[in-house]
């Protein structure tokens, strides 16, 4: 049985359970993802996980000798994990703890004790953020700008040897909370690299590529690294959500009113596209 204050460490994280969270402290040493070193450590309020559990996972000589604790948060909870949109290496998932294999016993009563405490509505998606956004780096370098965000607006300053042509021959851009709908963010580990966008209101064309784009950043090696973009896009999708709030979906609603108003939330970037066609598809199944 899991009790409130009933710490479990695992692999370069230990998570304490309590009445209404679950306190992550994120370890500091030479294995530890670089973005859980940035994160610190992180409270997870219990109406902000949609589920958790417990599965078995291989060693390095196929035993089944280590097991995983994941949380799984809810549509629209949490900042940081709504701008990676599913693009987290497993390895650098803050809500996955791997501990020993014969530490599976405690695992699935923390597991237990998670889920009998676990919000009615979980499966709804948030109507607003319930875990803090992660401290942002105050500025962040890319490999054609320099970003900054003062918590209003969001500017550009750019790179003479990386920025484009079309990028340097317009001139630093400032842009304003209130122009904007949304952020993409797009890892730096996947091939290719990634980059920043940010997503401007009133703008019905399709967006340039990201070397030509003036509201958006290239990543590169070195450039752009996820403990630091990630926190930065998290950080400016907290603000524009905390401008704008969208209501959440109401069980009783009709079917045509949740699936206009699932319409909002991914126009306004609260859903990925994933998430917008599973759930639109689960809420026209019930109609």
């Amino acid at each position: 049985m899991c009790r409130m204050g009933d710490v479990l460490a695992g692999n370069h994280a230990a998570w304490e359970f309590d009445s209404d969270s679950v306190l992550i402290r994120f370890a500091r040493g030479m294995r530890t993802p670089r973005l859980w070193h940035a994160l610190g450590e992180r409270r997870i309020p219990l109406e902000a996980l949609s589920g958790v559990d417990v599965s078995a996972a291989a060693g390095a000589m196929g035993r089944r000798d280590t097991v995983v604790l994941r949380a799984v948060p809810r549509t629209g909870a949490d900042p940081l994990m709504e701008a990676a949109a599913g693009q987290l290496k497993e390895v650098c998932d803050p809500y996955r703890l791997v501990l020993p294999g014969d530490r599976a016993p405690q695992a699935a009563a923390f597991a237990d004790a998670v889920r009998e405490r676990l919000a009615p509505g979980r499966d709804e998606p948030a109507d607003r953020f319930l875990v803090e956004v992660p401290p942002p780096p105050l500025q962040l370098k890319a490999y054609d700008a320099r970003l900054g965000f003062d918590g209003s607006a969001v500017t550009f300053h750019w790179s003479r040897t990386g920025a484009s042509s079309a990028k340097w021959r317009a001139g630093d851009q400032r842009f304003a909370l209130a122009d904007l709908s949304g952020v993409e963010w797009a890892s730096p580990d996947r091939p290719g690299g990634g980059y920043l966008r940010l997503r401007l209101r009133d703008t019905a064309a399709d967006p340039a590529p990201p070397d030509h784009d003036l509201a958006a950043a290239v990543f590169g090696t070195g450039y752009g690294a996820v403990h630091e973009s990630l926190p930065f896009a998290a950080a400016v999708l907290a603000a524009l959500r905390e401008r704008a709030p969208v209501a959440a979906v109401p069980r009783a609603r009709a079917s045509d009113d949740r699936l206009t108003h699932l319409s909002e939330l991914h126009s306004t970037g609260l859903l990925t596209d994933a998430e917008y066609a599973t759930l639109r598809a689960r809420f026209a199944a019930g109609a």
